[in-house]
């Protein structure tokens, strides 16, 4: 995955850099621009086992300002805002890891900086017992739903960086 850049950012963007779940990070510029999700449609796309994108719709391609050709290929997690607490993603793992579907409502990350939210549904495709990828179908979010997965979010980022704070005091790190 590659850092996004200042000159791809359309307005001011802040940079910050993230840690994904595999212990890699990538600066991410984001700024406080949503793009609301259009009424009516749907995104899907599907991955393999580790996540890595091998289908997407339009409707995907279009919201995550990608180009469909920097997009297959790429591991999902390209468009983790963060703002979205590492907790959330683990729970979606550990849950379509065992076989059964996850929903739940997510924060992504466009490649300009903006982001937008959407209710998502995370279903494994199973086939003689073995998992072989991942099917996500992501439809427009409630809006109240949106304000307390946000206020949740908050809490849980909180509380992450707490606890890594504490870890690093620990001498854990």
């Amino acid at each position: 995955m590659y850092d996004m850049r200042p000159e791809d950012i359309e307005g001011v963007g802040m940079p910050a850099v993230h840690t994904y779940f595999d212990g890699s990070s990538r600066l991410l510029m984001t700024t406080a621009e949503e793009v609301v999700f259009p009424t009516g449609e749907l995104i899907v796309s599907q991955t393999d086992t580790v996540g890595v994108i091998t289908m997407c719709n339009e409707a995907f391609v279009r919201m995550s300002g990608y180009r469909r050709e920097e997009l297959i290929g790429a591991q999902h997690s390209i468009l983790r805002h963060p703002d979205m607490p590492q907790a959330a993603f683990a729970d979606l793992w550990s849950t379509v890891s065992t076989g059964h579907r996850w929903s739940g409502y997510v924060k992504n990350l466009r490649k300009d900086g903006a982001y937008y939210w959407v209710y998502a549904t995370v279903i494994p495709k199973v086939r003689g017992g073995q998992i072989l990828g991942h099917t996500s179908v992501r439809r427009q979010p409630s809006r109240s739903k949106v304000d307390a997965a946000r206020q949740l979010y908050a809490t849980m980022l909180q509380q992450e960086k707490n606890s890594a704070s504490t870890s690093v005091e620990a001498g854990e790190a």
